[in-house]
């Protein structure tokens, strides 16, 4: 574990214990990293997105400061829940600029290789968060693999870590979730 990582694990276990200060002192410690994973996540939405980097990463970190339930392992912990609370708050900005029901033809949603997906629409978005609801009350755990890996950016060997699996465990279940998805999605999902 390198010394960020030990700072970061540092200043959560801080945050648990009731510090009222450990929540600014871990701010600039992770901020460049949650920018990252904002700008990431924004650069899958359509160009017309009106979110900003800076509105995300705030909005995360104003969530996250606030869970002193956590029992946070780790700094790839504390990402992988900024993932999961960046997507959160994406699919609430849809639902709030999408309140019409979804209709019509189907729409192709472009998936990469690494399944991010790619110029969202809102459509696209909430299509995709009703898939993951339905998998989450099929299989809590398959569920977080999907949100890890889709929305979180983390390696099949991160997610491992994250969930206390093997990586041979994650790699079957990633294989079958993408299946899962394609027919969940009605075959939108780009190979």
């Amino acid at each position: 574990m390198n010394d960020d990582s030990i700072d970061v694990a540092r200043s959560l276990q801080q945050i648990v214990d009731g510090d009222p200060t450990a929540a600014d002192r871990l701010m600039p410690e992770v901020y460049d990293q949650l920018r990252r994973l904002a700008q990431s996540m924004l650069n899958q939405e359509s160009p017309s997105h009106t979110l900003q980097p800076t509105a995300l990463v705030n909005e995360t970190y104003l969530r996250m400061a606030d869970q002193t339930r956590v029992d946070w392992q780790g700094k790839t912990h504390f990402f992988a829940i900024g993932a999961k609370m960046m997507r959160r708050i994406l699919v609430d900005h849809a639902r709030g600029k999408n309140r019409h029901k979804r209709g019509g033809q189907s729409q192709r949603i472009p998936l990469s290789d690494d399944m991010r997906v790619t110029n969202q629409k809102d459509e696209d978005v909430l299509a995709i968060e009703d898939a993951l609801a339905k998998l989450a009350t099929l299989d809590p755990r398959q569920a977080q693999i999907v949100e890890l890996r889709f929305y979180g950016g983390l390696t099949v060997e991160e997610v491992a870590n994250v969930l206390g699996v093997s990586k041979r465990t994650v790699e079957a279940e990633w294989t079958m979730l993408r299946a899962w998805l394609r027919r969940e999605l009605g075959g939108e999902l780009a190979d």
